[in-house]
Parts: structure tokens; C-alpha cells; sequence
């Protein structure tokens, strides 16, 4: 099947525009690895630092004939999703032994939980760990005895910063091991009906506490399709996780054969043998337009258009919203799966899953095959399953076709003609919008705005029975440079009780939504945010605003010279620079970028929009 030509054309693109900062990326990356390790250059002294805790691989780290992999790790036992990961470096030091290599434990890195984090000030310091997370992978990594690394994790921020700071160390291949979606609970429709049922006041705190408690029951990834299991999607079609190994259950058999074979692949893909396959040349203009399809075939998380981003800018690479509308516009959804439908991961996986969406995108010319995935083929190798077969590891095809047409569909018979993630502008800026979770019907408003500082304004507004007739929720000074940029999620049952009554709303936001994003319409993400002079800060109650998810249209009917004359906005720093460490976080607040330029601390924008 030949490319689509929406997909070369925005492939070229990329690539024309990146020619320069990707080829000195590229030198960069060529150049460590023809220095090779530090192991066989650096003092007897440093070198017997790195090896005097080694045990029985003292004598294969002296001998510095066989590769050494370094192993990061997001492990911490409070989170489900990363919990499981507490016996992987042990599974990865039997793999690596088993082809003559050793492997180190090189770092931890920091895991927090948006879920635990949802609605509280920590919430603020989410989207500064990734960047936290690529710099803590950087420090791991930067004892330069490596040969090969392996990056543990799964969440929301952690597979991003694992994967740029991966990214900084592009000479070296590196291959990410998730550990799997817990099984699944309490079914997602009971789940958002209690969530609803609390919201107005009829359901109790004990009663809302033991659905989520049901909902999210063990070790493993929170089954719904939001950003963490996006991430693992994402890794897929870039050719960065051995195949079938997003969506294999935790604390069983086949998860820990995944892992040691993890181990394996990555000692045989070092610059030590012939099939050296570094992880800089993987992640080319091909991989992150696979990561685009991906997302908008899937319906995934509205987080990875900043995300991809900077993980693009680790690589040399530069993409914007646009190069994301119109893949999206290009790339029809194949799935459903909550927020964007009741089935979680678990049954999605059941009905075909990744393997069957992989290989109807690559027949019908959406995805790039020829990428360089770790293990050695192209990406139609990655559309197969792992089994055992007494007890080892083998693949097979995935499906040939779906086992539930409403949870997985063909690219002949789609949800949606176009994927679920749409650009936004207008006089107000540029946003993003998710549509695959919002019904036609709902997809346009014209409204006047309520202007709300805070989530718990809003809420509050709510509780005292004020939020009447049809209204953009306008929620300003939440950007990143404003206080971190934090999801807004902690909104969505209130919001869809007022749709469910028969109101029209909507929400207008510079902050962020979440994986989870529901059926009520949602801008999102704008630029310029309000701490940084945009308009949406200087919006009034009354405004006449005009969303449109169909048209790409974001704007005010109030006439802009008339808004740009207003005082300007005002972050309140009392109630977002201090307390659960965000004073600490000054410095990223002063030099982050904007949300589409990656919302990121470590780089500049390289365009401007």
C-alpha cells in the first residue's frame, strides 16, 4: 500500500522544516558513539567506582568486551501503574546475563500521580516533572558506562521524560517496558454515574469512595484510555517496545517474559554487534508521525499534543498543531474505549487491540513501516501477540479482524471518518479540542462566558445553584507559565450534570483536561495563555464566544480592540506559587514554554506560531 498523501505531505514537512536542528542532532549523537564508553577510557579508579558493588559481574565489567545496560526506573509502590516494576531489575540482570552482558541499576526517577493529584495544588507540578523525569534520566545515564539502557515506566509524565532524557543519550538503544494494565473493575458507565450521582449531591463520599476503590483495585496501569495508556500506544508505533507489550496484565508469566526479553534485545541491538540500532535514529520524522496517527486513531490523550512536542525537540525535530490537525482530519478513529466509550483497555486488547489497529492503519497507507523498531523488523512485526508455548516466549498475527465492532473497528467501517483531536483558532488564540468523546450535536457553541480564576470557583458557583442557562466556562491564569498548567479534570462530572439537563456548555480553558477528557466540549490548552498577555485573561462575563470543534474556529464576537484596552490579568501567587514544594518550582514557571511549543523548561521554541 503506497503512503497516504496527507501523511507524506506532512512527513516532508516536518522534515524540511527540522533539516537543520535534526542533522546537528544527529552529528551529536554520532559523534558519542564513536567515543564509545567511558569504561575503556576513564581512570582504574573511576572504573572500579562503577563495578565495586557488582557482584558476580565484577569480572565481566572489568573484561569491557560485552555491553552493559543501564536500567532507569520510575518503581515507587504508591502508584498501581509502577508498583509491579519493583522486581524488574532483577528479571533485566538475568536477561542481559543470559547474552554474556551485564546490566546496572543506573537510576530512579521521579512518578507522581495525576489521579492522586487530580484537583490538589500537587497537581501543579505535574507537567514539571516530565521535564524533571528526562533531567533525573540524564543523571542516571551520565556515569557514560552504558552500552544500551532500558527505561521502566508507564504513567502520565513519566514515559515522555524517560523518553526525552533517553532522547540526550541518542547514541544508545534503548528499548521501554511497561508493566501492564491492572485487571479490570468496576465497569466505566457505573463508574461515571456515581462520579455524576456525587457531583449533584445524591451520592455520599462513602459511596463515591468505594466505586473508585472498585475502579482502581490493584497493582497495574488504571484501565481507562487516558494518558498512561496512550503513552503505551505511543510506544508502539514508534517501534520502542517489543511487540504486544503495551497491554499484557502484571505479575504474570507472559509479562515477565516480556521483560526479560526486553533485556535480551536490547544487548544485541549495541553498538558491540551488527544490528545497532540506537534510539535517536529510531525516533525520526516517521516515528513521531506514526505517534500522531496513532493518537488520532485511537482517540487518545489530549496531553500528547504537548508531549509530542518536546519529545520531537529531544530529537531534533519540529511539529506543531497544525502538522496534528491535519493528521487527525486525515486519520480516521478506530476505537472506543473510556472516555470515548465503555470498554477499558483490557476489553480493547480482547477484541484486537493495538495489533489489528497497527495493521489496518499500515494497509491503508496511515503509518510508516519502514521505521527502526528495536526488535529488528519493520512495523508490521510489530503488529503481532505474544504467547507462550511451554514457557517460551513466541509471536503470532494478531486478529485478522475485530471481535467487538463497537470497541474496534476497520479503516472501512470507522467511528469517524477523522480522528479525535482537533486545532482551534481565532481571535483568541489557538487551542486544542477532543472530540472523539463529544457527540455531533455538541461539538458548537455560541455562548456568553462565566469567568471563573479557579476550578473551585466554578464548583462553588455550581454547589450554590448559579450556573444557569447556556455558558462558556472560561478558566484563566491556569498555563504553564501561570502555576504549572494543571488538569482541570476535577470539572468534567459537574459539567456533564449541566449538559445532561439540558443546558449548552463548555469549557475555554489555558490550563489542561486530562486523558480523560469527556462529552462535554473542551478548548483547551490556549495560546497565548493569560499570564502571558492572551487574551482569554481578558475576557468578561458576557462575552459572546464561539467554539466550533468541526470548523477549527475559537473566538469572541466582542470586538478585540475593546478586550485588548482591559486590565491586564494577574496570576494570584499566594494561591499557586507556595506550598506542596511549588515554591520550588519558580524557576520553571519563569522559562517554560508555551503549551504548543511543548509547555517544556529545557527548550526554546523553535517557531512561532
Amino acid at each position: 500500500m503506497s503512503l497516504d498523501p496527507v501523511i507524506a505531505r506532512v512527513t516532508e514537512r516536518i522534515a524540511t522544516k527540522s533539516r537543520t536542528l535534526r542533522q546537528a542532532y544527529l552529528d551529536r549523537i554520532d559523534q558519542a558513539r564513536d567515543a564509545g564508553t567511558a569504561r575503556s577510557r576513564i581512570s582504574c579508579g573511576n572504573l572500579a567506582h562503577a563495578f565495586a558493588a557488582a557482584g558476580d559481574d565484577k569480572p565481566a565489567l572489568k573484561a569491557l568486551k560485552r555491553p552493559n545496560i543501564g536500567i532507569v526506573s520510575a518503581y515507587n509502590d504508591m502508584l498501581s501503574a509502577h508498583q509491579p516494576l519493583e522486581k524488574y531489575p532483577g528479571l533485566i540482570k538475568l536477561g542481559a546475563q543470559s547474552r554474556g552482558c551485564t546490566a546496572q541499576f543506573a537510576g530512579g526517577v521521579p512518578a507522581m500521580c495525576d489521579g492522586v493529584t487530580q484537583g490538589q495544588p500537587g497537581m501543579e507540578l505535574s507537567l514539571f516533572s516530565r521535564d524533571v523525569i528526562a533531567q533525573a534520566t540524564a543523571v542516571a545515564l551520565s556515569h557514560n558506562t552504558f552500552d544500551g539502557a532500558v527505561m521502566l515506566g508507564v504513567c502520565d509524565k513519566i514515559v515522555p521524560g524517560l523518553l526525552i532524557g533517553a532522547l540526550a543519550f541518542g547514541h544508545l538503544p534503548v528499548i521501554l517496558i511497561p508493566a501492564g494494565p491492572m485487571p479490570s473493575g468496576l465497569p466505566n458507565s457505573e463508574k461515571a454515574r456515581i462520579r455524576k450521582l456525587h457531583a449533584e449531591g445524591k451520592a455520599s463520599r462513602e459511596e463515591l469512595l468505594e466505586a473508585e476503590a472498585q475502579s482502581y483495585h490493584s497493582p497495574g496501569t488504571c484501565t481507562f484510555y487516558g494518558t498512561a495508556n496512550s503513552n503505551q500506544m505511543l510506544m508502539e508505533v514508534m517501534g520502542l517496545h517489543l511487540p504486544g507489550s503495551a497491554f499484557i496484565n502484571p505479575n504474570t508469566p507472559l509479562r515477565d517474559a516480556l521483560t526479560l526479553a526486553a533485556a535480551e534485545r536490547v544487548c544485541d541491538i549495541t553498538a558491540h554487534d551488527d544490528d545497532y540500532r540506537p534510539i535517536g535514529r529510531t525516533v525520526d520524522e516517521k516515528a513521531m508521525v506514526n505517534a500522531m496517527v496513532g493518537l488520532a486513531a485511537t482517540g487518545g490523550s489530549t496531553n500528547h499534543a504537548i508531549h509530542l512536542v518536546a519529545i520531537a525537540r529531544a530529537a531534533g525535530l519540529i511539529i506543531d498543531w497544525n502538522d496534528l490537525d491535519e493528521i487527525s482530519r486525515a486519520t480516521p478513529l478506530l476505537t472506543r474505549m473510556y472516555p470515548n466509550g465503555q470498554a477499558d483497555v483490557n476489553h480493547f486488547h480482547a477484541a484486537g487491540g493495538l495489533a489489528l489497529v497497527i495493521r489496518e492503519l499500515l494497509d491503508a497507507g496511515l503509518l510508516h513501516p519502514d521505521i527502526r523498531c528495536v526488535h529488528g523488523g519493520d512495523l508490521y512485526q510489530q503488529a503481532q501477540e505474544p504467547f507462550l508455548e511451554n514457557d517460551r516466549l513466541k509471536w503470532r498475527s494478531g486478529a485478522s479482524e475485530s471481535l467487538d465492532t463497537e470497541i474496534v473497528r476497520p479503516v472501512a467501517d470507522p467511528f469517524s471518518r477523522e480522528g479525535g483531536l482537533r486545532l482551534l483558532s481565532g481571535n483568541l488564540g489557538r487551542a486544542i479540542v477532543k472530540v472523539s468523546a463529544v457527540a455531533p450535536e455538541h461539538r458548537r457553541i455560541e455562548a456568553p462566558a462565566r469567568i471563573f480564576d479557579s476550578q473551585d470557583e466554578l464548583l462553588q458557583a455550581f454547589g450554590n445553584k448559579s450556573l444557569t442557562g447556556d455558558f462558556v466556562a472560561v478558566i484563566r491564569g491556569q498555563g504553564p507559565a501561570a502555576n504549572g498548567m494543571p488538569e482541570l479534570h476535577k470539572l468534567t462530572p459537574t459539567l456533564q450534570v449541566l449538559q445532561d439537563r439540558g443546558q449548552r456548555v463548555a469549557l475555554l480553558t489555558d490550563g489542561r483536561m486530562s486523558g480523560a477528557s469527556g462529552s462535554v466540549l473542551a478548548a483547551i490548552h490556549v495560546v497565548p495563555e493569560a499570564h502571558g498577555g492572551g487574551l482569554i485573561g481578558k475576557l468578561c462575563v458576557g462575552d459572546l464566544l464561539v467554539i466550533d470543534a468541526d470548523r477549527g474556529e475559537l473566538s469572541c464576537r466582542t470586538d478585540i480592540e475593546e478586550i485588548s484596552a482591559r486590565k491586564p490579568f494577574q496570576v494570584n501567587s499566594e494561591q499557586y506559587h507556595f506550598g506542596i514544594g511549588r515554591e520550588l518550582f519558580a524557576s520553571a514557571r519563569a522559562v517554560v514554554s508555551d503549551a504548543e511549543s511543548g509547555a517544556s523548561m529545557l527548550f526554546k521554541p523553535a517557531y512561532d506560531h
